[in-house]
Order: C-alpha cells, then structure tokens, then sequence
C-alpha cells in the first residue's frame, strides 16, 4: 500500500495553481474539467511520477470552519519536505510570501510555516 494521491482545500482553483506552480515549483499534472471545477492535481518536479497534491475546492459547508479553525490556531494544513529550510524560506520570501513561523530548529527537524494564500498554512520541513 502507498499513498498516490493526498489534497488541500483551496478556495480558488486557478489563483492555486498559480500559487504551487509559479511559487513553490510544483508542475501540473492533471487538469480535467468536473462540473463547475477541475480534477486538479500538481507534482514534484523531482517525481512527475510521485504523490499527486489535488487541489480540491473547499465548496463543502464543513470545509471552510475547518480552514479558518486551522488557521486562527497556526496549524498547519499539510507539510512538504525541502531539503533546506533556511534557503526555502529566504528564496519564498524574496517572492513575497508570507510566513506566519519563520525557520525554527526543534531538534531532529527545522520547519516553517507559511499562507498558501488559498485559505491554508503550508509547512515545509527538513530532516536534521
């Protein structure tokens, strides 16, 4: 058993895919009209052929508390493995995003947490 394909809630599929696209550095992958929306997956440049990340409307009348909840509490919705923390976060601020934990050594991992500006917090996390 793996795990293919996992999601975050966004509340706005194109302004999302521009986000983990143009922003983080992911690539599309999937993009196939459904209804109103998109079955809309992004992937690892490094592994097109990894984990699929489905960037899936929050249009569920629970999924919107459940951001705003996550957020008002600064917990993160998912986290994504870089390999350096402090040059990720230098090189994500430098394209204007906002980070609610800067870089923060807890041990055997640092991690940061910034807005997706999609209505979620990101981590991103390395391994010490």
């Amino acid at each position: 058993m793996r795990i293919n394909l996992t999601s975050v809630l966004v509340d706005d599929q194109s302004k999302a895919l521009a986000f983990y696209t143009d922003v983080l550095g992911f690539q599309k992958k999937t993009e196939m009209p459904m209804g109103e929306h998109r079955w809309l997956t992004v992937v690892s440049p490094s592994e097109p052929d990894g984990v699929e990340l489905l960037l899936e409307p929050d249009e569920h009348p629970a999924a919107r508390p459940f951001k705003e909840a996550l957020v008002e509490d600064g917990i993160p919705f998912t986290s994504f493995a870089v390999a350096d923390v402090q040059a990720e976060y230098e090189r994500l601020r430098g394209l204007g995003v906002r980070f609610t934990q800067e870089p923060l050594d807890m041990g055997g991992v640092t991690t940061a947490v910034l807005d997706d500006t999609c209505g979620n917090l990101i981590q991103i996390a390395q391994t010490n």
